[in-house]
């Protein structure tokens, strides 16, 4: 790693662990469980190409249950019969957040999106894909070694 960027910003990396923190918590107690933020932030992670985060994420999905299947397929899941339409409709809003630049978030998008999430939901999910999008680019930045994770 080309610097510990936890001790390098103590300050800084407790509010992003306090962010995450508080995902955790809205992953177990709601909308946001069974799985499904191991499948975003793998796919925010592919999209990023964030080694680190691909491979922790990948590990935690499988500790979890998930099936190689699954994450096999991921970065292709349009194409696939293997994800309910609630893991869809949050992959595509993960993707549209990630990509956001220049595209925005279309009503069409946001709509669909609510057929599966109340709008603590949306807004718990959103704030998961900005932490990990946050968590791709330290571990980019700072050279995060692939592989060393263990779950």
């Amino acid at each position: 790693m080309r610097t510990n960027y936890f001790s390098a910003s103590p300050a800084g990396l407790k509010a992003m662990l306090d962010l995450q923190s508080y995902v955790h918590q809205a992953e177990e107690a709601g909308e946001l469980g069974n799985g499904l933020l191991a499948l975003v932030y793998t796919r925010v992670s592919q999209i990023n190409g964030c080694a680190y985060c691909i491979d922790m994420h990948t590990k935690d999905a499988r500790k979890a249950g998930e099936t190689e299947q699954r994450l096999y397929a991921l970065s292709a899941w349009r194409e696939t019969p293997f994800y309910t339409p609630r893991e869809r409709a949050a992959l595509a809003w993960a993707e549209a957040n990630t990509l956001i630049a220049g595209n925005g978030i279309d009503e069409a998008l946001h709509e669909a999106t609510r057929e599966h999430f109340s709008e603590k939901g949306m807004t718990d999910l959103t704030l998961a894909v900005c932490a990990i999008n946050a968590w791709n680019r330290l571990a980019i930045s700072f050279a995060a070694e692939a592989g060393s994770y263990q779950p």
